[in-house]
This record gives structure tokens, sequence and C-alpha cells, in this order.
């Protein structure tokens, strides 16, 4: 098979049709069609469903998706590394939220100052978000707090984090020892569903049969620590969050003995990826300066 037939599968896949992909494509509908129907011989497999005048991509296809992004993007970098060496490096890195609000800024700058003629773009997103862009080939790298689901996908722990009980200094348990049964009545303030911390607090509180109530679900750790410092609630976050709100008496941290939250931030890219020097630079010097902190 050809990069032209994968090309043409993902247009396929990407406008949910082999009609609207041939006109984006400024082909005919039967030669897309036979670019489908020669994938679908060679591989011996179905990629599509046809149920009517609609397509369904099956699991054989969204493999050979997975497959075909990372052959394409993968030709794309050898084009242009072998037409231009001086070309500045391009590299596309996600953090989750967490990471991004605390590290991401102060490792872009690190490789900036070393003039390594890298160009990062950067997205900042919580972790189940990230997954899927890094399968779809929307990323080359991601730092992530939260747990990797994919088999697809390899991680590397680079630091290690603990999430802690917030609370704001005007609440009327901020001078308190608080118990397990306070716990049960307080507010929590929580992240969106996808993110790490969110999952963490969450298989935590379960693993000890803890109910507690939800004040607020925000993707915004900004957000979440201000409702706390206003006293509307409580919640859980990464101590490398709110160190600047500790120093300035405007949060208390509090602690359960029988809960911990303890995790490894991650470095994840495609266990397919190809890793050029510039990339694997960008990962020593992660690790390098997530070991200076």
């Amino acid at each position: 098979m050809t990069l032209r037939h994968l090309a043409i599968f993902i247009k396929v896949c990407e406008e949910n049709g082999i009609t609207a992909a041939a006109k984006k494509l400024h082909m005919t509908q039967p030669s897309v069609s036979q670019v489908i129907q020669e994938l679908e011989a060679h591989y011996q497999t179905l990629l599509f469903e046809r149920l009517g005048r609609r397509i369904f991509i099956t699991e054989a296809g969204r493999r050979l998706l997975r497959y075909s992004r990372n052959l394409i993007n993968l030709n794309a970098q050898t084009e242009q590394a072998m037409r231009a060496f001086n070309e500045v490096y391009h590299l596309r890195i996600g953090a989750s939220i967490t990471i991004g609000s605390n590290f991401l800024i102060d490792l872009i700058q690190h490789i900036s100052h070393n003039g390594s003629g890298k160009e990062i773009f950067s997205e900042i997103h919580n972790t189940s978000e990230l997954e899927e862009m890094l399968l779809n080939d929307s990323l080359d790298l991601a730092l992530v707090e939260g747990e990797i689901h994919s088999e697809y996908l390899i991680t590397k722990p680079f630091m290690n984090d603990e999430l802690v009980f917030i609370i704001g200094q005007n609440h009327p348990l901020a001078d308190k020892e608080i118990t397990l049964e306070d716990l049960t009545k307080l507010r929590f303030f929580v992240r969106e569903t996808g993110s790490g911390t969110r999952e963490l607090f969450e298989q935590v509180m379960h693993r000890h049969n803890i109910f507690y109530q939800t004040a607020g679900i925000y993707n915004s750790m900004e957000a979440i620590k201000k409702a706390v410092i206003s006293g509307l609630g409580v919640s859980v976050i990464s101590t490398e969050a709110i160190k600047d709100e500790l120093k300035e008496g405007k949060l208390k941290t509090f602690t359960m003995p029988e809960l911990i939250f303890k995790r490894q931030f991650n470095i994840v890219y495609h266990k397919n990826k190809f890793i050029p020097p510039e990339m694997q630079e960008v990962i020593d010097e992660c690790l390098q300066l997530s070991s200076n902190k």
C-alpha cells in the first residue's frame, strides 16, 4: 500500500464519508471507493461498515487510522529533515493542567534560552484529552498528571507529586482538627472528568468508602483556589500548585492519615513515534529540569 492510499483513507475517516472526502480531495467518488476497496482487499478485513448510504469505521479501521496518521506524519518529518537540515525543529508538546500551570513554561523557557533551534507549540488540556491527541498524532509529546490507559502509549515518570486537602483561612473549620466525619459534610470543588487530579481523588475516596459533596466542577485550578479562598468549600490539589497561596496565608492544608494522594508526573509519547535527536533532547531537558525543582 502507498502513502496515497493511506492519505485518502484518513480523509474518508475525517469526513465520515466517501462523497465528502472525494470533494475535499478533488477526486471522483468511484476513485475514492476504489482506494478503500484496495485497502480492504490488501489487509483482508473490512475498514468500514456500510449501512444504507452511511459508513461507519470498524475496529480494524480505527487501528489502521492510528498507524496511517503516524506514517503520514513521519513521512512529512522525513521530507522536512532531508530537504533542509538547517531548518528549525518544530515540536508539538502538551501538558495537563497542573503541569501546564507549574512546569511547562519553565521547560519552554529553558529550551529557548539554550538556543537549541527548536520551535515549541504547546497546548494545555486534561489527561484524557492529551491521551487522545497523542493517539491521533496531534501531539508529539505530552506531560501528564493522570493515568494513561492506552497500550499504544509509552510513559516515563519524571517527577513525584502529592495532592493535599486545602481550605480557606476564613473557613469555620480552618483552625480545627478535621475528622473523617467532617470530611463528609464539607463541600468539594473538583476538576472535570478526564482530569488526572479528579481521577486520583475519586480513586482514593472510593477506596475508603468516603462520600463527599460536590460544590462545583471546574477545569481551572485558579478558579478552584479562588473558590476555596473565598470560603465556599474545600478541595484537593497538587502541592506544586499552591506554594504562593500558602506563603501568603490565603490557604491552609490539612491531612488525613488514612488518605494518601501520591502520584507521578509522566512524559508520554506514542510507541510507534520516531524520536529524532531534537525530541530526545527535550525529554532529557525535562528530566533534568524536574530534578532541580
